[in-house]
């Protein structure tokens, strides 16, 4: 068995955040239709413009809740959220390119809903997934890398029995439990700081599902944390 745990020292920074979170057992992750993802993220793209209603990129609600979010923490220095990330490239103009069918299915469904969206390959988990502080010594390489660089003490990470799996919080995922085309069983997560958004965190979680289950097959469960029930079992 292994579980998603979010520890103490977590809920001690964001009290209030709650954690949707998607089981997705059995899916094919290698049904490729390059046209039809494509398309999903072209969408996604346009959509994503009505969380950016101010010209000045930086003032818009959804940019400066996620930027004081993470100044609550040891941050490697320019590091944002997953979704400033997503919503930056749109901003800009630039098309985000299909990954694999799930990793392309989340990035959607995150600019759609304005949410942090990450995702995990159950089947490279080493032990838990537990939602963190780090000790400064885990092991860490990114995609694109082969060096370690090991998150800060004291930084909001995901991490299992070998190391950080996703650093600064959903800054960037590590290459070993990446989603790939190879995925069978993946944890999907999604974020909000407080329940303002429960509503759109319920109905992301549930559109995630209806496309994973309708395009890659196999059977979704959502989950939702928060502070009093923190731990869910993922396999």
């Amino acid at each position: 068995m292994k579980e998603f745990i979010i520890e103490k020292d977590f809920w001690d920074v964001f009290p209030n955040a709650k954690i949707g979170i998607v089981i997705c057992n059995n899916i094919d992750n290698t049904r490729l239709d390059n046209y039809k993802y494509q398309e999903m993220l072209d969408k996604a793209q346009i959509e994503a413009l009505k969380h950016l209603p101010n010209t000045d990129f930086s003032s818009n609600e959804i940019i400066q809740e996620w930027r004081e979010a993470f100044q609550k923490f040891k941050t490697k220095k320019g590091a944002r959220s997953s979704i400033e990330a997503l919503l930056k490239r749109t901003n800009k103009g630039d098309n985000l390119p299909t990954i694999n069918p799930l990793v392309d299915i989340y990035n959607s469904i995150s600019l759609k809903y304005g949410l942090p969206c990450g995702s995990e390959d159950i089947d490279r988990i080493v032990g838990n997934i537990r939602l963190t502080k780090a000790n400064g010594s885990e092991s860490f390489i990114t995609l694109g890398s082969d060096k370690s660089e090991p998150p800060y003490e004291n930084e909001i990470v995901y991490k299992d029995d070998e190391g950080a799996i996703c650093r600064c919080w959903n800054w960037r995922e590590a290459k070993r439990t990446m989603i790939t085309e190879e995925t069978k069983n993946a944890f999907v997560c999604l974020e909000i700081l407080d329940d303002t958004k429960i509503e759109v965190l319920s109905k992301a979680l549930n559109e995630l599902v209806d496309i994973v289950e309708n395009n890659l097959g196999g059977k979704c469960k959502i989950i939702y944390l928060n502070s009093v029930d923190n731990i869910a079992e993922i396999l």
